[in-house]
């Protein structure tokens, strides 16, 4: 499956001031591909071949069963059970032999969708760092953003090293600020949800502290603490 980063238009991405908006990308690319390959690639020869051969993450796993039906869930399962007994085990009654055992070690680190989403996201931080380099508009939109996520913030920042000084500089500026002042603000409700717990705080005003807990670990993460249970 070939996922194209240019059909999700930047701005549109970018456009809503609600979280980080990297976040949002990767999670549009998760529904896109989930909904794809239960839906109309199901039987696409080229992405069973890689459906087969990567399998999936738990989490990854979670969402095609959440997002397809059952039958296409199934027939996915089926040619991939079938390539993992092919790949992994013996014939009855014979012990695995070395090549067998990193097969299974290899299929427990591989999934079909986190490949995908990693190669489009490198696509989306290359078209990210040419448009702030030549949109004015989209300046104005990158620098108008709630905050970046910490994983997210360390992508951009990295793939910002190939810029020229004279627009480096200035991006990972804008971008250390988006994400740092976000950090400083969880820093401060987190402390102050802590001091509440204060026999002299009694009664007192919470403030923006009661969900610091969940917006520190998203912050973190880049994933909604109920995404991160197993």
């Amino acid at each position: 499956m070939r996922e194209d980063i240019c059909t999700i238009p930047i701005h549109d991405v970018f456009g809503p001031t609600d979280g980080c908006p990297v976040c949002r990308m990767r999670d549009m690319l998760e529904d896109r591909i989930a909904t794809y390959i239960t839906g109309a690639a199901m039987m696409e020869p080229d992405v069973r071949i890689e459906t087969n051969r990567l399998g999936f993450c738990e989490r990854h796993f979670g969402m095609i069963r959440e997002c397809g039906g059952r039958l296409p869930v199934a027939l996915i399962l089926e040619s991939h059970l079938k390539e993992i007994e092919e790949k992994i085990f013996p014939k009855p009654g014979t012990a695995p032999g070395k090549k067998q055992l990193e097969a299974a070690r290899t299929l427990e680190k591989s999934c079909f969708m986190c490949e995908n989403i990693e190669t489009n996201m490198k696509h989306l931080f290359e078209t990210v760092v040419k448009m702030w380099q030549t949109d004015a508009e989209f300046r104005e939109l990158y620098a108008a953003q709630p905050y970046l996520c910490l994983p997210h913030y360390t992508m951009l920042a990295e793939a910002a090293q190939g810029m020229a000084r004279k627009n480096r500089e200035p991006f990972l500026t804008v971008t250390a600020d988006l994400a740092g002042n976000y950090l400083r603000l969880l820093e401060k409700d987190v402390t102050h949800f802590c001091s509440m717990f204060d026999y002299r705080n009694k009664d007192g005003d919470w403030g923006n502290s009661k969900d610091s807990i969940e917006r520190s670990m998203q912050y973190i993460t880049s994933r909604k603490p109920e995404d991160l249970l197993p």
